[in-house]
């Protein structure tokens, strides 16, 4: 936790983070032009924050984007803050508050977890249905995990088939990318989907999951990218609420043994 209050505690960093908070996914080249701070300064403050894991970076071709990363404050809030008085802690559950919202102009969803455990259980946890449908409400996937192979959906009592509905990259135990769920009929009436937002949902483009793995140590550095979204997203909305518990419940599995208790 120092290193997280250390690198909240100096404001040009903190405005570093409401730069990303407000256009998540910047070059560093953004980030200096956006804030009018030098190159080198820009540089060794995003270290701080990649060090305290607040910021988290995607290689997209020869560019390095970075973003907005909540976990950090999800710990703080879940494992530490609770013994206070939340008057005195308002400050900070706002800024937790602030870091978990995307803005709706964004395209994708970022997070990166660190988890105590092997690439080897992660990647299971990722793909065999005996872990899925305990961290996923009952989702459950049927798949080869080869590129190219399709992949079926089991959400409750709905199995959903597409033919784009394929993995598109499986390097086991380090990354692993698939095509979204097609939002058939049949899922849409078991989830209780009404008429508006099921035309909104079945109007957007398929978008894309990719999961990237990366030992650190005793843990595993998970970087979860959801995107192919276009701006305004009503499908990115919905994603963003549902990866958060859902990768918090999957942290919670692998390091003990049971996931997050089910909302009432």
């Amino acid at each position: 936790m120092d290193e997280v209050f250390k690198a909240l505690g100096d404001a040009s960093r903190r405005r570093l983070l409401d730069s990303l908070n407000a256009c998540n996914g910047q070059t560093l080249r953004e980030l200096c032009a956006g804030l009018d701070m030098a190159r080198q300064s820009v540089s060794k403050h995003l270290a701080l924050l990649e060090a305290a894991h607040l910021v988290t970076t995607v290689r997209r071709g020869r560019e390095k984007l970075h973003y907005l990363n909540a976990e950090p404050i999800n710990a703080i809030a879940d494992r530490w803050i609770g013994q206070y008085a939340r008057e005195r802690v308002r400050a900070l559950a706002d800024l937790k508050t602030a870091l978990e919202q995307e803005a709706m102009s964004d395209t994708q969803f970022v997070y990166t977890t660190y988890i105590k455990t092997t690439p080897e259980r992660l990647w299971q946890a990722l793909t065999d249905p005996a872990f899925t449908s305990r961290y996923w409400g009952g989702v459950t996937f049927e798949s080869d995990w080869v590129k190219g192979s399709p992949m079926t959906w089991l959400v409750g009592g709905t199995r959903i088939a597409d033919p784009e509905q394929v993995v598109l990259e499986s390097d086991p135990h380090r990354r692993l990318s698939y095509t979204w769920h097609s939002f058939t009929p049949e899922f849409i009436s078991e989830q209780g989907i009404d008429d508006e937002l099921a035309a909104a949902i079945t109007a957007e483009p398929r978008s894309k999951v990719t999961f990237d793995l990366e030992p650190v140590g005793e843990m595993v550095k998970l970087t979860v990218l959801h995107d192919g979204f276009e701006p305004g997203s009503t499908v990115l909305s919905m994603v963003n609420e549902g990866w958060l518990p859902l990768l918090s419940s999957l942290k919670t599995l692998l390091e003990t043994g049971e996931p997050l208790p089910e909302p009432k």
